[in-house]
């Protein structure tokens, strides 16, 4: 079996209607390439019978690699697993309900020819989304671009290209909360982006919904950012300027007579403000000390019940 040129990684959870078609439009894409390529598909614990079919097309079609997780790990450990396993020199990570065509594989394929090292692909339309998915996607977006030092392209997805020295790289950062596009960006190297369609779900429902959106979120904010312990002290120094403020005021009132500060109303809102920001701060400390516990703990990142028939014989 020649070494694959290009690699095409495709984390799978319950797409049982939506494998076959994967399968077909990925083998089209890449044959009228003319050059060897292979297909990793990385079972993420799912139910529905995808497993079985992912097994069948590993032994259809010996250029179908399968990856079979123990239990369900979730999409970007099942993308880390890919890449991991991956041997060609172009790594193209993709998502399997077809919202990304594989037929755009070609053009980023194109851009490496060129010299770039990360080719992303830009989301110019979206199709089959509803207005608070579009909207929450757009804020979440800019907010990072915001918030933190890298430069991470507005709109774009983990669907991209990357060069073998990027996921070489990618693969020694063994962090369990990921967030693979800012680990991309993070790297370095050339990049450049490539405008696309984004096309509406081929089968089944979305993976990501509203918790897994926030939990993802969270892990990009926290992951590549100090802005909430930064706005943590910020609501510090604002609740204590604000009692600064307050005294003078609270002392020229009661000496005028004014019945307004009188009792205990003023001080219990004043005791719930401060509590409130002490409990604020004291939740994104959690947030943060949870993650260093969870890394101290060094656990693996995923754990495989069946690997590719052909890796016992490279290792």
């Amino acid at each position: 079996m020649d070494t694959p040129l290009y690699s095409i990684i495709a984390p799978i959870f319950n797409e049982l209607d939506n494998l076959p078609e994967l399968y077909r439009r990925v083998k089209e894409a890449m044959d009228s390439l003319g050059n060897p390529w292979e297909l990793i598909l990385i079972d993420d614990g799912s139910t529905d019978g995808s497993t079985d079919v992912i097994r069948d097309l590993a032994h259809d079609d010996h250029r179908v690699r399968k990856v079979v997780f123990a239990r369900n790990f979730g999409h970007q450990l099942a993308v880390t697993a890919g890449l991991d396993y991956s041997r060609g020199k172009a790594v193209v990570i993709i998502d399997s309900d077809l919202q990304d065509p594989p037929e755009v594989i070609p053009q980023l394929i194109e851009k490496w020819h060129d010299g770039y090292e990360i080719v992303y692909a830009i989301r110019a339309e979206r199709e089959g989304e509803s207005w608070f998915k579009l909207a929450t996607a757009s804020v979440f977006y800019r907010i990072i671009y915001r918030i933190t030092d890298l430069d991470i392209p507005l709109d774009t997805g983990d669907f991209r290209l990357l060069d073998r020295k990027v996921v070489n790289v990618m693969t020694q950062m063994k962090e369990r909360h990921r967030f693979l596009r800012g680990m991309s960006v993070w790297v370095g190297f050339r990049q450049t982006g490539v405008e696309y369609k984004r096309a509406a779900r081929h089968a089944g429902e979305t993976k990501y919904p509203l918790k897994k959106m926030v939990k993802f979120a969270s892990d990009a904010i926290t992951g590549y950012s100090f802005f909430p312990l930064q706005l943590a002290t910020y609501l510090g120094f604002f609740s204590a300027g604000l009692s600064i403020l307050a005294i003078p005021v609270v002392i020229i009132t009661r000496l005028a007579g004014d019945q307004a500060f009188l009792g205990q109303a003023t001080t219990l809102i004043a005791v719930l403000f401060l509590g409130g920001i002490q409990l604020i701060s004291l939740g994104v400390l959690g947030e943060y000390i949870g993650r260093i516990y969870d890394e101290a703990k060094g656990r693996p990142l995923y754990i495989v019940r069946e690997e590719p028939d052909d890796f016992q014989t490279e290792k």
